[in-house]
């Protein structure tokens, strides 16, 4: 893999993805945070057990999801699967409906917000311990849990189906999801000077959160320098370019304290394997 990699011509996108497999492997030489910020799709697509396989090797130490990405994550290590044929149901009040979805997630978060957890921990740690989480070894947060490897997820209120469930709590869930925001700033600060954050599929939310979590960091006068940013989409989306891979690399300095923002256009079924067999090829 390595010396495919090395033969790919020394220009544009193939150079952008030896320039990210490189910082990624930096970073973990010196300790320093790769956060993955994934959205839904990601997970839809059956790429757990390789993000898994990054945690345990090293090459991802922080974990950041929406709202749609806990949820397929939650349903994988429940019961196998996840995703429904959203026009088959929606006209019938079905979509988004499912029972045990929506009442252990919400019971999860309010029991979780009682003992001052995030999201990620409190759901991680219910798919971790509940023996009705057969398939728990396919499941990012449950594996982030057992591993310690910290795990955040970002809500936004109406965008989930949980949030249409009777057992929601919608002040424990925003309670929840703060703690969340607040330990993920606490990780972009960490990010100077070599730390790397990608954002994988999602178009909105997680872009949004990484600026907030940045102008935080320097509004207490941390503002990360010498990071890489990189964006990950089959479409590169206005939110992920500007928030992601242009503004907080801008003007961020030279030598060490110089940033770098990357876009690897294209399928996250075919670039979360292929980066990741790169960074892999490296142990090798």
């Amino acid at each position: 893999m390595r010396a495919w990699l090395d033969s790919l011509p020394h220009i544009l996108a193939a150079e952008s993805l030896r320039a990210v497999v490189a910082a990624i492997e930096r970073a973990r030489a010196k300790g320093k945070p790769i956060i993955w910020g994934i959205g839904g799709h990601v997970v839809k697509c059956g790429l757990a057990p390789i993000l898994i396989d990054l945690m345990r090797r090293g090459y991802l130490t922080a974990l950041a999801m929406n709202g749609a990405a806990m949820i397929h994550d939650f349903e994988i290590g429940l019961v196998g699967a996840t995703s429904e044929d959203v026009p088959a149901v929606l006209g019938r009040g079905k979509f988004g409906m499912a029972e045990e979805t929506g009442r252990w997630i919400n019971e999860t978060l309010a029991a979780g917000d009682r003992e001052d957890l995030g999201i990620g921990e409190a759901v991680g740690r219910f798919l971790a311990r509940r023996r009705e989480a057969r398939f728990r070894r396919f499941s990012l947060l449950a594996q982030a849990y057992t591993l310690r490897v910290p795990a955040t997820v970002h809500v936004a209120v109406g965008t989930d189906i949980t949030h249409n469930h009777p057992a929601v709590d919608p002040r424990a869930m925003g309670a929840a999801s703060h703690r969340d925001f607040l330990l993920l700033a606490a990780l972009v600060k960490n990010l100077h000077r070599g730390g790397v954050y990608l954002n994988v599929g999602s178009a909105v939310l997680l872009p949004e959160v990484f600026l907030k979590c940045l102008s935080l960091a320097a509004n207490l006068g941390r503002a990360p320098r010498g990071i890489t940013t990189v964006n990950m989409d089959f479409i590169q989306h206005y939110r992920p370019m500007q928030n992601v891979v242009l503004r907080p690399t801008a003007g961020a300095g030279k030598g060490r304290d110089r940033s770098h923002g990357y876009a690897l256009i294209g399928h996250h079924e075919v670039m979360v394997p292929l980066l990741a067999a790169a960074l892999k090829s490296g142990d090798e």
